[in-house]
C-alpha cells in the first residue's frame, strides 16, 4: 500500500486542551479531537450465546437516552490494573454487564470509533464458550439491563428500539452484517 504525503496539521505539535480522568481533548493545527485518558483502551465483545445475541443497554448522559450496546469496558482503568491484558478485561467485563462467562475470548481487531473527532480505539473480541453465571447488571454505579435477542429477530429488535426514542451503539452493526442490506420484508 502506497502511503500519500503527511498533512501540515500531522507535523504540528499535540496540544492538551483540557484533560479529565477518563477524556482529553486536544489539538493539532487546526484540528480538534478527545481521546481517552492515559492512554486507555475499550475492550468490545461480541457474545452470541446459541442463536442469540448478548447485548446491554444503559443510560448516556453525552446522549440523554437509553442506548442499546455490545457488552464493553475500559481496559487498565482501575488502579493495579493499569497493564491488564486486553482480554482478561473483556472476560471480567463481559461477566459484570451481563452474567456470562466467556471459556476463552479471540481478540478480533483493533479498530477506531470516529477517526475523525476521535483518537479512540477499542478492542473488538469474540467471546466463546458461554456460561450463564450471575444476572450481571454491572457494578453498583452502572445501571445496565442484559437483552438476548434471537438472531433471526435481532434486526426487528433494534429498529423497535429506536422507534422507542432510544440511541443504538454504531458497534450494534457488527451483529446486524449483512441484515442491513437485506430488504426487510
Amino acid at each position: 500500500m502506497s502511503e500519500r504525503s503527511t498533512p501540515p496539521d500531522a507535523r504540528e505539535p499535540e496540544e492538551i486542551v483540557w484533560q479529565g480522568r477518563f477524556v482529553t481533548a486536544k489539538k493539532r493545527g487546526r484540528w480538534e479531537y478527545a481521546g481517552r485518558a492515559r492512554g486507555i483502551r475499550a475492550a468490545v465483545i461480541i457474545a452470541v450465546d446459541g442463536d442469540h445475541a448478548i447485548l446491554v443497554s444503559q443510560y448516556r448522559v453525552p446522549l440523554g437516552r437509553w442506548s442499546l450496546e455490545l457488552p464493553a469496558g475500559l481496559v487498565g482503568d482501575e488502579d493495579g490494573r493499569e497493564d491488564e491484558a486486553v482480554e482478561d478485561a473483556a472476560l471480567r467485563e463481559l461477566e459484570e454487564e451481563t452474567g456470562y462467562r466467556a471459556g476463552r475470548m479471540e481478540r478480533l481487531l483493533d479498530l477506531y470509533a470516529s477517526p475523525g473527532m476521535l483518537s479512540e480505539s477499542f478492542i473488538l473480541l469474540r467471546a466463546h464458550d458461554l456460561k450463564k453465571v450471575s444476572v450481571g447488571g454491572g457494578t453498583e454505579s452502572e445501571n445496565i439491563t442484559v437483552h438476548r435477542i434471537p438472531l433471526s429477530t435481532l434486526r426487528s429488535f433494534v429498529e423497535e428500539w429506536q422507534r422507542m426514542g432510544n440511541a443504538v451503539d454504531a458497534k450494534v452493526a457488527i451483529l446486524l452484517g449483512s441484515q442491513l442490506w437485506k430488504d426487510h420484508g
